[in-house]
């Protein structure tokens, strides 16, 4: 038998004259299973990816059998990794109760150390099939910030990862948001809109999804679209994360881990874009898109002169 929860909460955005919009974080139970929102989201997300990278892959040489075994290894991969990388972060809270770490259901998936995970696990695969690693990064990574893109609505649902006050008319308010703001953050005024950072940072991983899908067609230097991703999201996660109010730190240093990680990331970006430029290396997936093109057109004409 399946029951809904009624455990409701209502999301305002007064200054667009948006209220009530009635939300639960809890999708429905089957038996003793709870199913979330969060999790049904991912698994939008990464589905409509892996759709899609499928979907396109034969204009690129590539199939759909590599991108099956590129979900069925970096997906597990990501999940791990962005629960790790929050535990570990967060480890003083966590020491004393082991069980903790795997009740991801309470929250706490950190989307860099998914990111990390999940590229060092393709590079595996990648070596494990024998592929150019240029070739595998720059066609399957266009389709990454489309499935953070979607996940991130996950935080809507469940009102969590938003930032500091704001007057702006987007500003979003909700019982979840000033309950945190009271417990958490005294400097901020809890009964004020909060920035909607889940938002911004979905609307900005579309953005880089729709501009890797240029660099991917048309750029001819290996790398190119690894490099723009990591230095496009670095550069967007990096001033998203400023207006946190759950961000992460490295102890007691004041320093935020993702800003950390996201400076790494710029300089990872730029850093290989330029050796990949400087050595001459040419973009494996652009190669093979023109080849495919080119062996098409061979094709039609041999047919019309048959005919």
């Amino acid at each position: 038998m399946t029951e809904f929860l009624n455990t409701f909460t209502d999301v305002d955005f007064p200054g667009l004259g948006i209220e009530g919009i009635r939300i639960n974080n809890v999708a429905f139970e089957v038996g003793p299973f709870t199913v979330y929102w969060y999790g049904i989201i991912i698994a939008i997300g990464l589905c409509t990816c892996a759709l899609m990278a499928m979907k396109q892959a034969k204009r690129y040489a590539f199939t759909s059998d590599h991108v099956i075994d590129y979900v069925i290894f970096c997906f597990p991969a990501a999940l791990i990794g962005a629960r790790l990388y929050y535990v570990f972060s967060e480890w003083p809270s966590y020491k004393g109760d082991i069980i903790r770490i795997i009740r991801v259901q309470d929250g706490g998936l950190a989307v860099i150390g998914g990111v990390l995970a999940a590229v060092f696990v393709g590079y595996i695969v990648t070596r494990w099939k024998k592929m150019p690693i240029n070739y595998a990064f720059d066609y399957l990574i266009v389709y990454i910030p489309l499935g953070q893109a979607i996940g991130r609505w996950g935080n809507f649902f469940n009102q969590e990862a938003f930032g500091t006050n704001t007057t702006l008319p987007w500003g979003m308010i909700s019982e979840k948001t000033s309950d945190y703001l009271a417990y958490c953050c005294p400097e901020l005024d809890p009964s004020l809109p909060v920035h909607p950072t889940f938002l911004y940072e979905s609307i900005s991983n579309m953005f880089i999804f729709g501009i890797l899908l240029l660099i991917r067609k048309k750029s001819k230097i290996a790398f190119s679209v690894t490099s723009f991703y990591l230095i496009l999201y670095g550069f967007a996660r990096f001033f998203i994360e400023a207006l946190r109010t759950d961000s992460l730190y490295i102890g007691n240093t004041g320093l935020r881990t993702s800003q950390v990680a996201s400076v790494l990331m710029v300089f990872v970006g730029i850093g290989l874009i330029c050796v990949s430029k400087y050595k001459g290396w040419k973009s494996a997936t652009y190669i093979g898109r023109h080849d495919v093109g080119e062996h098409a057109s061979a094709e039609e004409d041999l047919s019309k002169s048959e005919d």
